[in-house]
This record gives C-alpha cells, sequence and structure tokens, in this order.
C-alpha cells in the first residue's frame, strides 16, 4: 500500500461513483447500506447462490464504515457478540486473498490500558470471559503494561495495568471496504452507488421490493444495513427503534517511529498503528449526541449511559440540517420525492478540534520520545448505536421479508464478515450457527430487562 492511499481520506469530497451499475428489474434481495455490514451480507448472499442488488445513497463505506477506528477486535465484545467475532477473525484472515488485494489486515494486538485499579477490575472480569471462549487474552501488571509500551512517560489518568490480546487485529478501512466491494461485483453481485432507496414496497402485507431513486426492484428480501440512517428509514414505515447517531470524531498523525504495533486504549486516549506509518488517534471515552426527535423520543433508555459518565458525553443542541435526526429532516415522503437521503449522500460531520487537541497532547505526554505529533488528517463519523450496545439483527415481524441489521454501536467493522456470514444464513433460513436473542428487535417492546453490553 502507498502512503496516499492508506493517509488520504476520499470520502469527504464529491467523487464520481466508482460502482455505476444500472440495477435490474428484480433480484433475490436488495442490501440498502454499502457499509461492511451490507457489503458482506450480499458476499455471504452471494456465496449461497441468491442474485443480490447492493445499493448505496451514496459512495461505498463513505460513512462510518470508512472513519472507524480500524480496529478488529474480539477483546471486550458482549458475550453474545464474542462467538461471531471470533468468527470474524478467522474470516478476515483469508479475505486480502478472496479480494485480491492487502486489506491492511495485521494481528499486531489489542491493548486496554487501566487508568485505575476499578478499570482493571472490569477488565480482570471479562479476561474470565475470553478464557472461557479459548481467547488468548491476558491480564498485564502496570510494569508489563509500561513494558508493552516501551516505558512510556507520565501517561495521562495514571496505568495501573492492562488486558491484552495478542490475536487481535488492525485494518485499514477506508481500503479495505472499497477493496471488498470490488471483490463482490466480480462476484456477481449488483452494486449501485448513488442509487438511494426511497422506500419498501409493500404487497399483501410482506415485503415485495423497493423503491428507488432509479426505479421498483422487485425481490423476496430486503436487508437493511443503513448505519445511521436505518431508524429514519424504518420511521418512515412505522416501524420505531430505539437508535441515535452518536459523532465521532478521529486523526491520522503523519509518519512516526513504531512505538507500538498494535492498538491500545484508555479513558483519555485511543490509537492504532496504521500501515502508512502514522498513527489514528482519537478521544478514548468522548462522544458526541444532537439533540433532535429521535434523540428526545428515546432519552430514557440512553440517560443512564449519560449519567454513568457525564464527562464522556456532549450534548449539541441541534444536528446539522439534513441529518438523519435533525428536526427539519423529513420523516414522511412518497416515493415520487426527492428522500432525505438523496438531499445528503454522504454524512460527513465536522470533527471536535479541541477533543482531537486533546487526544495528541495525551498522545506526546504518553511517548514523550516522539512527542506532540502533527495530524495530517482528521474526520468525523456517526455511529449508530442501541441502548444497550449491541445491534439489531432480525427479521421484521410486522414487515416479512425485511431483515434488519444496525445499530453496530461502533462495533461494526471488526465483526462485519461474521454478521454478514450470519445474515445471510438469517435470509436463506438457515441456522446461524450462533445465539442470535441477545439481538432480537422484540428486546425493546417484550418487557426485557436491558442488559448493556461494553462500550468499546
Amino acid at each position: 500500500m502507498t502512503a496516499g492511499h492508506t493517509t488520504a481520506f476520499p470520502f469527504s469530497l464529491p467523487a464520481q461513483p466508482e460502482h455505476a451499475a444500472i440495477p435490474p428489474a428484480r433480484a433475490d434481495v436488495v442490501v440498502i447500506g454499502g457499509g461492511i455490514i451490507g457489503v458482506m451480507s450480499a458476499w455471504y448472499l452471494r456465496e449461497r447462490g441468491l442474485s443480490v442488488v447492493l445499493c448505496e445513497k451514496g459512495r461505498i463505506a463513505a460513512e462510518q464504515s470508512s472513519r472507524n477506528w480500524g480496529w478488529v477486535r474480539q477483546q471486550g465484545r458482549d458475550p453474545a457478540e464474542l462467538p461471531i467475532m471470533i468468527e470474524s477473525m478467522r474470516l478476515w484472515r483469508g479475505l486480502a486473498a478472496e479480494a485480491g488485494g492487502d486489506l491492511g489486515f495485521r494481528q499486531t494486538g489489542v491493548l486496554y490500558i487501566a487508568n485505575r485499579p476499578a478499570d482493571l477490575a472490569r477488565h480482570e472480569a471479562w479476561a474470565k470471559i475470553g478464557g472461557e471462549h479459548g481467547l488468548d487474552t491476558r491480564m498485564l501488571s502496570a510494569a508489563e503494561t509500561r513494558a508493552m509500551l516501551r516505558d512510556p512517560g507520565d501517561w495521562p489518568g495514571g496505568l495501573a495495568g492492562g488486558m491484552w490480546t495478542a490475536s487481535d487485529a488492525r485494518a485499514e478501512p477506508w481500503i479495505a471496504v472499497p477493496a471488498l466491494a470490488r471483490a463482490l461485483a466480480r462476484r456477481g453481485a449488483v452494486v449501485a452507488e448513488a442509487c438511494a432507496v426511497r422506500a419498501l414496497d409493500i404487497a399483501g402485507g410482506r415485503v415485495a421490493g423497493v423503491v428507488t431513486e432509479r426505479g421498483r426492484i422487485a425481490c423476496d428480501t430486503v436487508v437493511l444495513a443503513g448505519g445511521a440512517w436505518s431508524a429514519l428509514f424504518l420511521g418512515r414505515h412505522g416501524v420505531t427503534i430505539p437508535q441515535l447517531s452518536v459523532l465521532s470524531s478521529a486523526a491520522a498523525t503523519v509518519p512516526l517511529p513504531e512505538h507500538f504495533a498494535g492498538a491500545a486504549v484508555d479513558r483519555h486516549l485511543a490509537f492504532r498503528r496504521r500501515a502508512d506509518g502514522g498513527y489514528t488517534l482519537a478521544p478514548g471515552d468522548f462522544h458526541e449526541v444532537f439533540l433532535g426527535p429521535d434523540a428526545l423520543r428515546h432519552a430514557r433508555r440512553f440517560l443512564p449511559h449519560v449519567l454513568a459518565d457525564p464527562p464522556g458525553h456532549r450534548i449539541l443542541s441541534a444536528a446539522p440540517a439534513g441529518y438523519p435526526d435533525a428536526w427539519r429532516t423529513a420523516r414522511h415522503w412518497g416515493t415520487e420525492e426527492v428522500t432525505p437521503f438523496e438531499q445528503v449522500r454522504i454524512l460527513d460531520p465536522r470533527p471536535n478540534p479541541r477533543a482531537l487537541a486533546r487526544a495528541a497532547e495525551a498522545f506526546g505526554r504518553a511517548f514523550p520520545t516522539l512527542g506532540r505529533p502533527r495530524l495530517a488528517r482528521a474526520w468525523a463519523g456517526m455511529i449508530d448505536t442501541m441502548p444497550d450496545v449491541v445491534p439489531v439483527v432480525d427479521q421484521m415481524p410486522d414487515l416479512p421479508g425485511l431483515v434488519v441489521a444496525t445499530g453496530f454501536s461502533g462495533h461494526g467493522f471488526g465483526i462485519g464478515p461474521g454478521m454478514g456470514r450470519v445474515v445471510a444464513d438469517v435470509v436463506a433460513g438457515r441456522a446461524a450457527g450462533h445465539d442470535l436473542s441477545r439481538f432480537r428487535f422484540a428486546r425493546f417492546s417484550d418487557g426485557s430487562k436491558p442488559v448493556v453490553g461494553p462500550a468499546l
């Protein structure tokens, strides 16, 4: 990979679509959304012999799937996600050969740094879960953690120890997902960028197709993998899902000497070595939420997260015009109208410069021999978040023929291959091989007590 490929963030500015296929009049399955979950769902649907059209309103992976930290981790997963993530790790190891190019995948390990004894106790509890699943997760003392970080300097917030999984990995999001989409097209799927799905076509009480800005596509099943736009799309059809879009800022440094080859995080700082020789930096535990109709409607479900860690959240008064939960974003539209999905092709929020400056300062304090790094590029993404921090992966009971895969809460990139395989089997009516009850849509309405999974 060249430095230009990995440092450049190519999806912020308008560009001609790479995939300009004309959608057919009919397919077995239409996948809505060209992020990692949509691409990998389509990948395994094709592997099962189904005809697939993937419709993306903007560009492949132009939103959160190219804006994430690039972690491929098993460590710290919700216990229900972990078996699927273990499968994903196995799949990641073979994807470069299947895609015909380097995806930046390297098993360089993930380190959770404990700032305080309470953090260490939480990590120890998870390490037992990892051990039960056969992972190589182990706890580190403060001295061992410092040695792994090459004797760091004044660690922000203190350093009480760590949790380390050597088999965890990293990849380059804006390289990997577009490369997988190209391979998907070579496998016979129709990939159509700049092709917004305006609505489902419902006939006889079930899904009979979709209406796109380019016309109708008849199909038996629709997979909605629309990320931050999923709740808006479902709302148009009378389905309410408690999903919010959370803003997360990140940046890439200029190339630096390698001080740590993997990925690490604590309450103040997250960083990951990049293929171009720099590091991706982000605030370790800081997100921003725009107030809007959905945010207020679901505030009761999300309030415990905010109250548990007030410094880690910043509430903003209103989303920019056209965002999924902006005050003036249309909630209802006809199939002949221009929709919100066409009005904002790529959700490209502004990063928080102060938060990134704090992250760069923390990195410089942690690694004084490297010093405060110069940032080559900064960006932000909108994370589709659920109240319990695990996704919805389920067939919609009131809309037969619709399978929803959304709300991955910032965890979607790494688990994408395994979850795509699961979605394909759900569509095909085959046993998924994993217990999916944790991801059912009805958990928000059947009286179940919410169980909040790990936030990172």
